[in-house]
């Protein structure tokens, strides 16, 4: 994980503001130990008085998870077992379901299921709710107890309750446990057209687009019309990697900038010479589940006018956590900056805005279905600048040119709308790439230590 640790606060100005300075100092440190005097009488409350003896170790974990639960959704304390899973999601595998959860009110929420996991075969979809485990009732249970009920030994079965925002009844499932590969970088190739699908930013997964690439052309014996690089229901990973995948497609400019606290606090990545993809038409598809290092790319291909952006607005989170050891097994994860896209814009809350809206109209559910986005999470970060991100489906404005039902477009063999009409958009504009690649040149970048590729 990129960790990049914050500057301390900028330098004092002139003398003679250092005693006013100091007062203040003096005054907020006062504060701060009668707030820390009040937390250990609390503590000491607890400890005696409580119906149950409880253990120190734990009220003191809870009360740091408080601490950062109140922060944002995205910074969290790391123990042991939290650095493990941390290391399975970026290096590993598993025995499990292949999906992605989170804790809202207690309840244990879909963010996203891996693409060919036994969660995505069975149809779960982001937003579900899971209530029980095996006919028992996770609700109000700790996210971690979860997630050690659904992993386990692959091929041994588990029974999931879910509740679905729009269905009248639970929907009962039975599935069985695999081991799951995190293979970040899958490919194809259809009708000509190289698909390259990421499911996640994790170790090596730039070199792996690269080697994609080549691996597309070796199939075809030449090179494909274009690229389709699908990132949706992608949850984001390592910003290195976010930037290396950007890299691959770029010959120059900026990818991302992340800014911290101090004013000062500005680190910058641009690409090197050399865009894998030959300059051939580039199209990314995004979603709701499209977040984090998956944003920085679709931000950073869009505004450097290299790709057509497709498919809905994405998830939104716009932050960048650091991991902060503590000691050998445990760590902070703390969110410590904003990143913005080469044309100075946050995508926090509002995400990046497709160039082209294209539901997914082969989804049977996608109308009824919520999006749940970064915006719906409480506590998160705001974005003072941002704009109205309305599209013309959640205005109530159904596009004319999408108008199919999930049926009809299965009975011409359509079962991925986006991704075929991502395809015929890149057969239509394969003779003029430029309107598909480039509006305009991008703009040299600055003199400026480039990103390892």
């Amino acid at each position: 994980m990129k960790s990049t640790f914050l500057r301390s606060a900028t330098a004092l100005g002139a003398l003679a503001l250092i005693p006013a300075t100091t007062a203040a100092l003096a005054e907020a440190e006062g504060s701060s130990y009668k707030a820390l005097d009040e937390f250990m009488d609390v503590f000491q409350k607890v400890r005696t008085d409580y119906v149950d003896k409880v253990d120190d170790e734990k009220l003191i974990k809870g009360a740091i998870e408080g601490m950062l639960s109140s922060l944002d959704p995205h910074s969290s304390f790391l123990d042991a077992r939290d650095f493990a899973t941390l290391r399975t999601q970026t290096e590993g595998s598993y025995g499990g379901l292949g999906l992605s959860v989170t804790m809202e009110d207690g309840a244990v929420k879909v963010i996203a299921p891996t693409e060919d996991t036994p969660a995505w075969r069975a149809g779960i979809k982001a937003g579900d709710y899971i209530t029980h485990l095996d006919g028992e009732l996770i609700y109000g249970g700790t996210l971690d107890d979860a997630v050690d009920k659904m992993r386990g030994a692959a091929g041994t079965p588990i029974k999931l309750t879910i509740v679905r925002p729009g269905r009248d009844k639970p929907i009962d499932l039975t599935l069985t446990r695999e081991i799951i590969e995190l293979k970040p970088v899958k490919w194809e190739v259809k009708n000509n057209i190289g698909v390259i699908n990421i499911v996640s930013f994790s170790a090596n997964t730039g070199a792996d687009v690269r080697s994609a690439i080549r691996s597309i052309d070796k199939s075809l014996g030449h090179k494909p019309t274009g690229y389709v690089l699908d990132l949706r229901s992608n949850p984001g990973g390592l910003l290195d990697e976010a930037v290396s995948v950007s890299d691959t497609f770029l010959e120059r400019g900026e990818i991302v900038s992340q800014r911290g606290r101090a004013k000062g606090d500005v680190e910058r990545y641009y690409a090197k010479p050399g865009d894998d993809a030959k300059g051939l038409p580039v199209i990314v598809l995004v979603d709701s589940g499209s977040a984090s290092a998956s944003e920085i790319v679709a931000g950073a291909l869009q505004d450097q006018h290299r790709a057509l952006v497709m498919g809905e607005r994405s998830f939104g989170k716009g932050s960048v956590q650091t991991l902060l050891p503590l000691s050998n097994t445990t760590a902070l994860r703390l969110t410590t900056a904003r990143y913005y896209t080469p044309s100075n814009r946050s995508v926090q809350e509002g995400g990046i805005e497709p160039d082209i809206l294209v539901p997914q109209l082969s989804d049977p559910d996608y109308k009824e279905r919520p999006r749940f986005r970064e915006s719906d999470l409480r506590r998160h970060l705001i974005n003072e600048a941002k704009v109205d991100n309305k599209t013309l489906e959640e205005d109530g404005k159904p596009d004319p040119r999408f108008t199919a039902t999930a049926e009809e477009l299965k009975k011409k063999g359509i079962d991925d709308f986006q991704l075929d009409y991502a395809l015929k958009t890149i057969a239509r504009l394969a003779s003029k790439p430029a309107a598909i690649v480039a509006q305009a040149a991008p703009p040299p970048a600055p003199r400026a230590k480039p990103a390892t590729k």
